[in-house]
């Protein structure tokens, strides 16, 4: 009897060593997986986007517990919903994404609510963003405010402003609009003569500037949403030789948009700083990976950029 009994308890001993070896070996393995992350950016053709993308690709490979997988979506709402499915398929740990649209970001929430997979807005926000762990941007209301108090102060307070606008409904488009009324408001000597449209687009704006030109409008400003369709209506009012006749402001800082802006044809941009947010968006996908709390929204603090302080910022895009 003594004999089973001590049999008996040197199996159970066997038992409770393996079982204890293979947490162990199952904690360690947890402890040591990379995590997997899905980044879906609505378009790499946008400037600010490429810019964006190389950032948060350069702070990613400096981490040792973390694999990145990139896809674009082609300003495709349809395409990104596909995306985000492929993503749930491949077991990432977290996605973020920059949504095509707002309004047509719903069904991407509710695939990574129902994978359970967490999700995390940057640019733009969701539909549904409650059902996000967090909204990262630059601070776009901020953005607007820096751009049209410099372009008013250029101004003596007084003249015609026009103003090009990313797409309607995009969320920076809101509140950087939003932003230039209220400093127009301000001012009884400003007036809105202008206001559409150019999708962010270099070519659209050239367009649209030179149909506001033709249409024999009044414009002292051009208050543009981005440095792209900046340049396209600097383009537009340099072919209709009236360059030094029309003050342009851009957004993002580009680097293009500082050569231009050294060369005195544009007269203000503001810093959206691609850096900040790239890592920033790795960082806290990381963060909600591993189950920590992170802020629910993020606001990434903007510069202004003016002819003086040009070429600090040029010397950002350099490092």
């Amino acid at each position: 009897m003594k004999k089973f009994l001590l049999m008996a308890l040197i199996t159970i001993m066997m038992i409770s060593s393996f079982t204890g070896c293979e947490q162990r070996t199952n904690d360690t393995l947890k402890a040591t997986k990379k995590i997997k992350i899905g980044v879906c950016l609505s378009n790499f053709n946008n400037k600010y986007t490429s810019y964006l993308l190389d950032e948060m690709k350069n702070y990613s490979e400096s981490l040792n517990n973390a694999e990145v997988v990139y896809v674009d979506s082609k300003n495709d709402s349809n395409i990104q919903l596909s995306q985000v499915e492929n993503l749930i398929s491949q077991g990432v740990d977290v996605i973020v994404v920059n949504p095509v649209y707002t309004d047509a970001s719903k069904s991407i929430t509710d695939k990574a609510k129902a994978a359970k997979i967490p999700i995390i807005s940057i640019m733009i926000p969701f539909k549904n963003q409650n059902d996000a762990a967090c909204f990262i941007a630059p601070d776009s209301e901020q953005t607007g405010l820096l751009q049209m108090e410099y372009l008013a102060k250029k101004m003596n307070f007084k003249g015609n402003v026009a103003i090009m606008m990313g797409p309607m409904g995009d969320n920076a488009q809101r509140l950087r609009t939003k932003a230039y009324h209220e400093v127009i408001a301000k001012y009884p000597d400003m007036k809105l003569v202008a206001e559409q449209t150019a999708q962010w687009d270099r070519a659209r704006g050239m367009a649209l500037m030179e149909n506001w030109l033709q249409s024999g409008k009044e414009i002292d400003v051009v208050a543009s949403n981005n440095d792209e369709m900046a340049i396209g209506a600097l383009k537009a009012i340099e072919a209709a030789g009236k360059l030094g006749e029309i003050t342009i402001g851009g957004m993002d800082a580009t680097p293009e948009a500082l050569d231009y802006l050294k060369s005195g044809k544009l007269a203000v941009t503001v810093f959206q700083d691609a850096t900040k947010l790239g890592q920033c968006s790795i960082e806290t996908a990381v963060k909600v990976a591993k189950g920590e709390n992170v802020e629910k929204i993020i606001n990434i603090q903007n510069e202004l950029v003016t002819p003086e302080n040009a070429d600090e910022y040029i010397a950002k895009w350099k490092k």
